[in-house]
């Protein structure tokens, strides 16, 4: 007789350190799943407590709320529906895990430990977690022997290769892996190389969420033993999608899934930041957020944004003139907020930028006005969406980039001031391709109008500070394409500057950049977080001292 099993994938958000709104939506999905038919609910990493939990985990009431959270999960199995496989952590004795439960009758049925921990990138699990055995053994349910794998479980030898030894017929693996741009394919080779190397097929079930600056975008797959994926659960979407399995002669088949088309390029990195900003906005209960809408292409990219993870109804744009603020830029910036649907309002700034000059003149005697003086614009502007924040609660969202991020070409307590930045992760000229892109597409978890939303002079016409007059970003930078491609180099990849000159850059102006970017670390210390879009972003990945004499010469 065929043996048979339904499973069904969990994809949902669970929210770090809400215990007992994560379990309401375990037992949601379950109820769910049950409608389904399924035998089996899996869900991600560590989905009781959510992921990551960092330091939070090491608190005992909260590992103690976590088991009383998987102990309440278990009776909630009683009533014959489908088991589930949860992720939470769990100590044993002196121990803390990063554990896979098994939950099925109303008991914990079987416990599987987390083996690899990484410590990279954005993830330092060592500092909390001990490592599960060396050799796990697989967990049967219902006359099948599951290899459950944890997250980096799958992606390094070992653990995978155990369990098939010891009889597992074919994967689970409960995943907390980070969006990022190179992810699905990353993600792939993995699952092929366990896949290849043990003959058993895979189903990988991922987070859904942003949080703080990671976001975890779903596309869950199941992957045959040839090691090609057959069926793919959607990125950026929640939901419950059922999976059919059957025991055939040469092992176990996924016969029926889900076959979402998943997207990449523009779409994928959009729709990534989106997911980012809308979680951290609604986890963190702001009523709605403010920006500066300068009239330049990375505020209205971020307006943009705003309008798409929140609506319109919760965004209010703020317009900051001063003498040197061209008339495009106001037309522009109307324009792009009419465009928006949003709220939309002058305020200008000369007065105060008056009062200052006269308040600072007995101190600036003698000097020619220089870079304070425009810094002192910025920090004007700064202060009005901080006060706006203060009086009518909406987070102000920063407009830098990452190209400007990189090399200091920002001002500490003025455009950076915020509680979050959406393009923190993004290079200016991502910035130009991604509002391409949103005028001429849009998808069904984005709230924005259709149609084109960025004024096309805004994406044609030069970049600009306007804290001088005729002030371009060429005058301090070298041309964008070729700084992100500098940069690129140095940050993502870690080139040594002489292979840089190699492949065709000026070498004074890679020393240049290097040089901004060292000095430039101080500023970053205090900027808002932002969603990681890029294979290494400032903040988690990155991690430079401030007091640094190296060079690379």
């Amino acid at each position: 007789m065929t043996r048979r099993l339904k499973i069904a994938i969990c994809q949902i958000a669970p929210v770090v350190g809400d215990i007992a709104g994560n379990v309401a939506k375990i037992l949601a999905a379950r109820a769910d799943a049950a409608t389904a038919g399924a035998d089996l609910a899996v869900f991600c990493e560590l989905v009781v407590c959510g992921y990551p939990p960092e330091d939070l985990v090491a608190k005992p009431a909260f590992q103690r709320a976590c088991r009383v959270a998987v102990e309440e999960l278990a009776r909630a199995c009683r009533d014959g529906g489908p088991a589930m496989i949860v992720g939470a952590p769990w100590r044993e004795g002196a121990a803390l895990y990063n554990a896979a439960l098994l939950l099925d009758g109303g008991e914990i049925r079987a416990i599987r430990y987390k083996v690899r921990l990484p410590n990279y990138g954005v993830f330092d699990e060592p500092r909390r977690f001990t490592p599960g055995p060396e050799y796990p053994q697989p967990t049967e349910f219902k006359g099948v022997k599951l290899g459950l794998m944890v997250c980096e479980d799958m992606w390094l030898p070992g653990a995978g290769e155990a369990l098939a030894e010891a009889g597992a017929e074919f994967f689970i693996v409960p995943h907390g892996s980070p969006f990022r741009t190179t992810a699905l394919d990353e993600r792939e080779e993995a699952a092929r190389t366990r896949v290849k190397a043990t003959g058993k097929p895979l189903l990988f079930v991922n987070q859904l969420a942003g949080q703080d600056e990671v976001v975890f975008e779903g596309a869950a797959f199941i992957m045959d033993r040839a090691g090609e994926i057959v069926h793919r659960a959607p990125q950026f979407e929640p939901g419950v999608f059922l999976s059919d399995w059957e025991e055939r002669g040469n092992g176990w088949e996924c016969v029926a899934g889900p076959n979402a088309d998943w997207v990449k390029g523009e779409e994928m990195i959009y729709r990534a930041v989106v997911l980012g900003v809308r979680d951290y906005i609604e986890k963190n209960r702001f009523p709605s957020v403010v920006i500066g809408l300068s009239g330049g292409v990375d505020s209205a990219l971020v307006a943009a944004i705003a309008v798409d993870a929140l609506g319109k109804e919760r965004v209010r744009c703020v317009m900051m003139p001063s003498r040197y603020t061209a008339q495009h830029s106001l037309d522009d910036a109307q324009d792009c907020a009419h465009r928006l649907g949003v709220s939309y309002e002058t305020i200008a700034i000369e007065p105060a930028v008056e009062a200052f000059a006269t308040m600072l003149a007995p101190a600036f005697k003698g000097r020619a006005p220089d870079v304070a003086e425009e810094n002192i614009q910025s920090r004007i502007r700064g202060l009005i969406l901080m006060a706006i924040s203060n009086k009518f609660g909406p987070m102000v969202l920063t407009t830098g980039n990452k190209s400007e991020m990189s090399v200091g070409y920002a001002t500490l307590y003025g455009d950076m001031n915020g509680g979050y930045n959406p393009l923190k992760d993004i290079y200016k000229t991502d910035v130009y391709r991604l509002c391409r892109w949103r005028n001429a597409n849009s998808a069904a978890d984005l709230k924005g109008p259709k149609g084109e939303i960025i004024p096309a002079r805004i994406i044609t016409k030069s970049p600009s500070a306007e804290l001088r007059a005729n002030q371009t970003d060429q005058d301090s930078l070298p041309p964008y394409d070729i700084l992100d491609g500098i940069l690129e180099r140095l940050v993502e990849r870690e080139m040594a500057v002489r292979d840089i000159v190699a492949e065709g850059f000026d070498e004074a102006t890679v020393k240049r950049v290097e040089h901004l970017l060292y000095v430039a670390e101080y500023k970053r210390r205090q900027a808002p977080p932002g969603p990681k879009v890029t294979r290494v972003n400032f903040g988690r990945d990155r991690r430079y001292p401030i007091t640094n004499g190296w060079r690379d010469r």
